[in-house]
């Protein structure tokens, strides 16, 4: 076994899913910076990133798990039978050991970055325990396998606010739930496009969805994040932070549009069912979009 094949089995480009993780910490910085408080947060940083560090071992452990059950499954898809344990170029014990060093790392970290906030290795436990569920059979569950992808966002984004010790706004959740269900369910409607009428001997679960459920839910779901996070940025809690000239409204475009984008990315089959591909340059308006948006939140929390 060669170990660039294990690493990418082990999947590093998913890691990015792992930043929900930060957003606690940004916007607790940036309410301070923005309240003239110059405090020394560096403990909190590194906390954070030990934190974050778990989840992308724990993350890695599920893949290398879920794709040693899928083996035989993935040889059989377009794309996914070049995955190295697929392809044969890490055998399944060598997976498995691999796993069981990433859950050990994972809680290691975990508990290093808990705080009196919380427990981080539990969540992060949690996590892992979410998701070997999700492999082993709440993934055949039809609405249940989108709920389950979602409720490890939310895990992600919990377990930042114990590390960082900062209170987690009841809008941030909401907005990651319907975000994160709407990805799921454009991955789902990508894949049925994919494997098309054979889809059902990869993944039984597709048979159970139908093209206008998918097309229907996804419009609900942009929609409820639209409108969450637009009621955010006008929030009187949100201009208590910001000020009365809150900023953070103008920023409601950018999210229309990245939303709009990814829409037409699933409907057109141009790589719309991996959000990871897409948002490491896989279309470079939605990159840009991106890019835009994140750099005015920056400069409204820390300017």
């Amino acid at each position: 076994m060669k170990p660039l094949s294990l690493l990418k089995a082990m999947r590093p480009q998913q890691w990015v899913k792992n930043a929900f993780v930060l957003a606690a910490l940004v916007f607790s910085l940036g309410e301070q910076a923005h309240s003239g408080r110059v405090l020394d947060r560096s403990d909190q940083v590194l906390n954070v990133l030990i934190a974050l560090a778990a989840f992308c071992l724990g993350s890695s452990a599920i893949y290398l798990i879920n794709d040693v059950m899928d083996v035989e499954s993935d040889r059989q898809h377009p794309t996914k039978r070049n995955r190295p344990i697929a392809a044969g170029r890490v055998t399944i014990p060598q997976a498995l050991f691999a796993s069981v060093a990433c859950v050990a790392g994972a809680l290691l970290l975990g508990w290093r970055a808990s705080t009196p906030a919380g427990n981080v290795a539990a969540v992060v436990g949690a996590y892992m325990l979410l998701n070997l569920l999700y492999s082993l059979r709440l993934k055949h569950v039809a609405i249940v396998d989108a709920f389950c992808i979602a409720a490890g966002f939310l895990l992600r984004v919990l377990a930042g606010g114990f590390a960082a010790e900062a209170p987690l706004s009841h809008w941030l959740m909401l907005c990651t739930l319907f975000l994160a269900l709407f990805l799921a369910l454009c991955k789902r409607r990508a894949e049925m496009d994919l494997l098309g009428e054979g889809r059902g001997s990869h993944r039984k679960i597709l048979l159970e969805y139908t093209p206008a459920f998918l097309d229907q839910s996804v419009v609900v779901l942009a929609a409820c994040t639209i409108v969450n996070y637009t009621m955010y940025t006008v929030a009187p809690e949100t201009a208590a932070k910001f000020g009365s000239e809150n900023g953070l409204v103008y920023t409601v475009p950018f999210v229309v549009f990245g939303l709009f984008r990814y829409l037409l990315l699933v409907q057109t089959q141009k790589g719309g069912g991996n959000p990871t591909r897409v948002l490491l340059g896989g279309d470079l308006l939605f990159v840009l979009n991106g890019l835009a948006w994140l750099g005015s939140i920056l400069f409204l929390l820390f300017v």
